[in-house]
């Protein structure tokens, strides 16, 4: 575990004197999501952590998600910071797989109501095939960034099915669920994304930064379940090269690192870099820990609500990928 600042002012990173690796302040973490985060992230990170009640935060992740829930067992209400609508979303189907999966792997029991009302909401709201798209119409566009108001409510979109599958499939390798298994939509959804992703690793042309990121996480969820993945993984691993991935139309010097693209210790996505380039990413990771305790996004953010609650998140996400290190 690392060990963590006594002091106010920072004075991190903090070097291990065993393996003179540089480890963030987890204190400082804590208090900057205790400060400035959701519930729901605040309980997120408490469930990464060995001396936290793990199971405990498990059920609180869940108290917090289903504040985002709606009647027709659909996600919205803001649970994606840059998409407030009050409406049921894709983008809420995603982080509602999200945080159940962190839940059960933290021990807690799965909802068996939350979901079985999301997939039937799955069900009933994906095109032709089993894709989702990248959002559905929205009433109200108040504090929504204008791609998710703009989106093609009957265009299939990779970007968004690829990672919603991918943490199904994290729930269903956490908990063996049998009806989550044998759903339809999952069967559907997962076949449309591997064919979509064998399509776009088949083309000379680089696909997007963030297709590429969310094709492997899939990749990476089901890899012990379908025998291509590997496969398509070192095939889209023509499109990547051994360092930060650009992202073409996003802000200036927007761009996705190694350590986005290949998050877990031993996934199939972690052939595509040394050994040495994740361990400097690691690194890199450890000295982006800001100040005041948190970490930030690159990219763009709609209003100052939706920047601090993807701060949480962030944060969360990296001290997630800096335990799995070994930092």
């Amino acid at each position: 575990m690392a060990e963590t600042c006594k002091t106010a002012h920072r004075s991190w990173p903090i070097m291990d004197p065993m393996t003179a690796t540089r480890r963030p302040d987890l204190t400082a973490a804590s208090r900057f999501l205790a400060t400035h985060g959701r519930l729901l992230d605040r309980a997120r990170f408490a469930a990464l952590l060995p001396q936290e009640d793990r199971r405990a935060a498990g059920h609180r992740i869940l108290a917090a998600l289903d504040g985002h829930r709606n009647p027709d067992g659909g996600y919205g209400l803001g649970l994606e910071p840059d998409l407030r609508a009050v409406e049921s979303q894709p983008a809420g189907a995603l982080h509602a797989f999200e945080a159940l999966a962190d839940a059960a792997e933290a021990g807690a029991p799965l909802p068996r109501g939350p979901v079985d009302g999301l997939l039937a909401w799955l069900g009933a709201n994906a095109l032709e095939g089993g894709p989702v798209p990248f959002a559905l119409p929205i009433a109200e566009p108040a504090g929504c960034s204008p791609f998710w108001v703009e989106a093609d409510p009957t265009e299939p979109s990779l970007q968004l099915t690829a990672p919603t599958v991918a943490h199904a499939h994290r729930l269903l390798t956490a908990t063996g669920d049998a009806v989550l298994a044998a759903d339809p939509w999952l069967a559907d959804a997962t076949a449309w994304c591997l064919a979509a992703i064998d399509e776009a690793a088949s083309g000379d042309e680089a696909p997007f930064a963030y297709v590429v990121q969310f094709s492997l996480l899939l990749l990476d969820a089901v890899a012990e379940r379908e025998p291509a993945a590997a496969d398509l993984v070192a095939r889209l691993g023509r499109h990547v090269p051994d360092g930060p991935l650009p992202v073409v139309g996003g802000i200036e010097g927007e761009v996705l690192h190694p350590i986005e693209l290949a998050p877990r210790p031993g996934a199939p996505s972690r052939s595509l870099y040394s050994a040495a380039t994740i361990d400097a990413e690691l690194d890199r990771l450890v000295d982006e820990q800001r100040p005041d305790g948190g970490w930030t996004v690159a990219f763009r953010t709609n209003s100052p609500a939706a920047a601090l609650e993807w701060r949480g998140f962030a944060t969360v996400g990296a001290v997630a990928k800096l335990l799995a290190g070994g930092r």
